[in-house]
């Protein structure tokens, strides 16, 4: 399996996985914002996770953010509301793929 291909897999079921339980939880709940928050830090564990999702985030923004600008990919600013959205789990597969394809881009350019 190459590279690509791994990241793409990684992307969908980043963004599948993830939304599977998110609208469970709106099916039962609906959308009010300070039930998910509350959900989301009802113990220690659990908040645990996601202070180290948010953490992890915001490391993310900073490095892809440099990186883009170091290498030249373009569109990073979408990364941002689908971390938000859908979260790192798909922002993360989808900045190396863009990654990948700008640098075999420039590769090709160049040669």
């Amino acid at each position: 399996m190459n590279t690509k291909f791994f990241y793409i897999v990684m992307a969908v079921v980043g963004m599948v996985v993830p939304w599977y339980f998110f609208g469970s939880f709106i099916a039962e709940n609906g959308l009010y914002a300070g039930d998910f928050v509350a959900a989301a830090m009802i113990n220690g564990a659990a908040a645990g996770g996601v202070m180290d999702l948010v953490i992890s985030s915001v490391i993310f923004w900073v490095w892809s953010y440099t990186d883009a600008q170091q290498k030249g990919v373009v569109g990073w600013w979408v990364l941002i509301p689908l971390n938000l959205f859908i979260g790192l789990s798909l922002a993360l597969p989808l900045y190396l793929i863009m990654r990948h394809n700008t640098m075999k881009a420039s590769a090709s350019v160049t040669a």
